[in-house]
């Protein structure tokens, strides 16, 4: 498909949105203020065009969150709550930095058949809903490429229901093991055309974003224009990006009254559409990141593979490009000549984090630190503008300071879980809690759902991967209002009894239970859990991949070894600068690796016994 998709704003209204395609006649939207406006071709008209306020839009009404369900006496509401939890980590300017979701979207069969069976019209309403979506979030400073599309026009690939949990998992369980590994993204979104029970329009599981499990979503396409889709499947990759609704206990700041549409984390969606975010999901999106959500983000896409077509001006350096600062009137880049997309005299660069003053930064320069302690540094590579692709230790690899494992870059443990739902003094309950309450396959304990969307019993060596469950801490959950205290005696056969706390949160329609146990948490020694599994981290290959290092590095996400300050990659075989392959050197030429010592840190070891200082982690590194 050619270039025919566009952001902009309207003549003298600088804070104006427009949101255009030009590929079969003007469609799109424009928002002035507070009102929202349509504009699409006129069917059996030619040239002729229909100009709307976004409030007269046909739709179907969808609503999560706003639901409320009595338990024990107490009403639970919605909840300003996110509920991974995460070691101390040093905080990252982390909205100041570029971040891309490479984006795939998917339509079923259903939708194929409601678009007239018309593979090509089905391609462009997807491009449409993410060059929209692509707008919403750029004031976040995140950028949706579109990197793939998708019609199932024969059969679905896999179960599609109107129970949109069922289909979310079935869709997800496709994603990891049919579509990533023949085509490379961050998150997926399927669009259908079933019109899912009740009042749910949307399901994804949140904070998930990157994940090969869960980094998805389900939109039904609940409108006749894209727009309806599009605000849907931005809520969605919110929840992914873990962002929560927007509430009135979180006191969350929208530029837009709720008669005009309200924000896009809104629980609840009709019309007119929201086209913003609200302060909250500024605010959820940027702690997030800084607990190490969303590690593949800071990568650079391959522009070649997106979809939209080249054009100077959309802030993509593609092929014939030297630079690209977007459009004319919005470059402030002193390095790049935005008319022609090419670099100033005496400029060698114009972008990137190994850019400064329109010259590449030296070999060995830091370009994005480590931002937790199962992350990896990069540098500078001296050649390139921009800063290596973010990697982290492998999969299994003991977390340092916490008895736990690394999973996706992050460290869980059942503690932290227990400090987020109960506060400080919080701790986890013994096995037996866990043993007895997730044995019965209720809503209050469990594994999980099965494919039946029933709740799963957990077997007992699964146990500590199901509901979690805690002891001490506050007299009731600390994380929102719509989170209640499910609380179980177990006596003891030498007599008395032990007091197991768990919780049932409710945060909508289009949320999963956020209150299980979260993936890659330490549930005996050598295992960690995943997909509700107590499983062992040997299936990740963390040993076996570590041996390649001669003893003088760790394993990265991609199986490579990242070398001590004083050897060279790939293998730290022989005398170097370290860092890997990936992340570029981690020292200059000349510099000393007693210059990356980070003082009051010191004697971190790893699981080796050695400091992992050199390694660009915390402190001291061997000379």
């Amino acid at each position: 498909l050619g270039h025919c998709y566009y952001h902009g704003h309207v003549q003298g209204h600088p804070d104006s949105i427009v949101s255009l395609s030009t590929c079969s006649g003007l469609r799109g939207l424009i928002v002035l203020g507070s009102q929202a406006y349509t504009l699409e071709p006129m069917e059996n008209t030619t040239g002729q065009h229909k100009f709307q306020s976004a409030e007269t839009l046909k739709t179907a009404w969808g609503a999560c969150g706003q639901q409320h369900l009595n338990i024990s006496g107490r009403t639970m509401e919605s909840a300003s709550w996110s509920p991974h939890v995460f070691t101390r980590r040093r905080k990252r300017e982390t909205l100041k930095t570029a971040k891309y979701v490479e984006l795939v979207i998917v339509a079923d069969n259903r939708e194929f058949q409601r678009q007239g069976k018309d593979v090509e019209k089905v391609k462009q309403r997807l491009i449409e809903i993410a060059n929209h979506v692509d707008k919403f979030y750029r004031p976040l400073n995140i950028r949706i490429v579109l990197v793939g599309v998708e019609v199932w026009n024969d059969i679905d690939k896999c179960s599609i229901s109107q129970d949109p949990f069922t289909s979310l998992h079935e869709f997800l369980d496709w994603r990891k093991m049919k579509l990533l590994p023949r085509k490379p993204h961050d998150n997926a979104q399927l669009v259908s055309g079933v019109y899912f029970q009740g009042t749910t329009i949307g399901m994804a599981p949140i904070m998930s974003m990157c994940t090969a499990e869960q980094s998805g979503g389900v939109v039904m396409d609940h409108s006749d224009s894209p727009l309806g889709a599009a605000v849907t499947l931005a809520h969605e990759l919110g929840h992914n990006l873990g962002m929560n609704h927007d509430t009135l206990e979180r006191g969350c700041h929208c530029q837009a009254m709720t008669d005009k549409g309200g924000c896009i984390m809104n629980p609840s969606t009709g019309y007119p559409f929201p086209v913003m975010f609200s302060s909250c999901s500024r605010r959820d999106v940027e702690t997030s990141l800084e607990k190490g959500m969303g590690m593949c983000l800071f990568n650079l896409p391959d522009i070649k593979e997106a979809f939209g077509g080249q054009k100077c001006g959309n802030g993509y350096v593609e092929e014939g490009e030297e630079c690209d600062c977007g459009e004319p009137d919005e470059c402030t880049n002193p390095c790049c000549n935005a008319t022609t997309c090419t670099l100033k005299p005496e400029a060698v660069c114009a972008h990137g984090l190994c850019c400064e003053n329109c010259q590449l930064k030296a070999a060995g320069t830091a370009c994005r630190a480590s931002s937790n302690s199962c992350d990896l540094p990069e540098f500078c590579t001296g050649a390139h503008p921009h800063c290596p692709a973010n990697v982290y230790l492998h999969d299994g690899h003991r977390c340092h300071r916490v008895d736990g494992y690394c999973y996706n870059g992050i460290c869980q443990t059942h503690e932290q879980q227990c400090v987020t739902l109960w506060g400080p003094g919080a701790k986890p309950a013994p096995g037996i809690c866990f043993e007895r309450v997730n044995s019965a396959g209720d809503p209050y304990g469990n594994c999980g759902k099965n494919s039946k969307s029933s709740f799963a019993k957990c077997e007992m060596r699964d146990a500590k991967c199901g509901k979690i469950q805690c002891q001490g801490g506050a007299s009731r959950p600390v994380i929102g209002t719509n989170a209640v205290s499910i609380e179980t005696n177990i006596p003891l056969q030498e007599g008395g009894k032990i007091l197991c706390r768990g919780t049932h949160v409710y945060l909508g329609d289009d949320l999963p239970d956020p209150g299980l146990v979260l993936a890659g948490t330490k549930c005996e020694e050598g295992k960690l859990c995943l997909n509700r599994r107590c499983q062992n981290v040997s299936v990740f290959g963390v040993h076996e991949c570590a041996t390649k290092c001669h003893g003088r590095g760790v394993c990265n996400s991609n199986k490579n070894c990242h070398c001590e300050a004083d050897w060279a990659p790939p293998f730290c075989d022989r005398p170097g600068f370290g860092g890997s392959v990936d992340s570029g050197p981690m020292r200059q030429a000349g510099q000393h690796s007693w210059a990356l010592i980070r003082p009051g840190l010191a004697g971190e070891l790893l699981p080796g016994g050695r400091s992992d200082a050199s390694l660009g982690l915390l402190s001291l590194s061997s000379l």
